[in-house]
């Protein structure tokens, strides 16, 4: 079947598709757009006669998009954004906005910046909902470009570098970021460990058994491989996906770990735990926002980054006094 002509295409289409894609739920996606879900699938069938695709199929959980689904989806959404905030600007007003957020970070993060964004939103913004999930990867771009979160706040070093690439070849990045804070990571364990009395050398390092905090399961990261360029690897027996688990297991195990150096204090374990100075250089660790330039243009997202700015730097004031 032939291609409709762009200019007979209706646009509202692209509407329901953008909704259908980052909802991958018809009934959901309805309810967005205030219109039935007949009227929906309605819409679907039409656009799917004019691009000649299926778009989604069904599955379990609602649909799933195919191969032609998300390769025009990227395109469509940002369009679509960009229009929005042409004809809409300024129209997020916090006091009366009833917008809904999705943001993934990990639980150190989350327990840094939550309560001043609490704030924030009770103060400013009481209609306002964020849903804060798990943050299980250092590369969430699928996420984002996929809509299923507007932001995402975490140490994303290949991400940064990939961005940066792009940026000096003269290519237009997808996404955009913004330094929230720095900070460094420790080597901690139980107070009355053994290596907690007298140096912490890289060869007693080595030679403990670690516990590593690691989003997606896998025995390795960057600790290691800073380790590895200086020829050495330490032991990891146990791996779990989170900063508080972490602070946990250690404050009764003889594992050492590597925690943010600003986390300790957030554990409520921190006069069982002792800190040391990694006997190694690793990079600083920089976080990040970081969000598709689709969304940029919202001025509701704006207001979102501003105040996890915000509650960021009122965290590290609390922290620094």
């Amino acid at each position: 079947m032939a291609l409709t002509n762009f200019r007979t295409l209706d646009l509202n289409l692209l509407r329901v598709f953008d909704q259908v894609m980052a909802e991958r739920n018809l009934t959901r996606a309805a309810r967005n757009l205030s219109m039935t879900q007949p009227a929906v699938s309605n819409a679907l069938t039409r656009l799917r006669d004019a691009l000649d695709d299926r778009l989604v199929t069904r599955s379990a959980r609602g649909v799933e998009p195919t191969p032609r689904a998300l390769a025009i989806w990227p395109a469509i959404a940002d369009a679509l954004r960009q229009l929005e905030a042409s004809i809409t600007p300024g129209q997020f007003v916090a006091a009366e906005a009833t917008t809904t957020f999705s943001v993934a970070m990990a639980d150190a993060t989350a327990a840094e910046l939550m309560p001043g964004l609490v704030e924030i939103m009770e103060r400013d913004a009481p209609g306002v909902t964020v849903r804060c999930q798990p943050l299980t990867t250092r590369d969430p771009r699928r996420l984002l470009d996929e809509a299923q979160i507007d932001i995402a706040v975490g140490f994303f070093p290949a991400v940064l570098a990939d961005l940066t690439a792009q940026a000096q070849t003269g290519g237009m990045a997808a996404f955009d970021h913004q330094r929230l804070y720095d900070g460094r990571y420790v080597c901690v364990m139980r107070r009355d460990h053994p290596l907690a009395r007298g140096p912490l050398t890289l060869k007693r390092f080595c030679e403990a058994r670690h516990m590593l905090v690691s989003f997606s399961g896998r025995p390795y990261g960057f600790i290691d491989e800073a380790l590895a360029s200086l020829d050495r690897k330490r032991r990891v027996v146990l791996t779990v996906n989170q900063f508080f688990t972490a602070g946990r297991v250690v404050a009764s195990s003889d594992l050492l770990t590597v925690l943010p150096q600003h986390f300790i204090n957030t554990t409520g374990r921190a006069e069982q735990l002792v800190q040391r100075d990694l006997p190694f250089d690793v990079p600083p660790v920089h976080v990040d926002a970081l969000w598709h330039r689709r969304q940029g243009q919202r001025s509701d997202h704006a207001w979102l980054r501003l105040a996890l700015a915000a509650s960021a730097r009122q965290a590290f004031a609390r922290d620094a006094a």
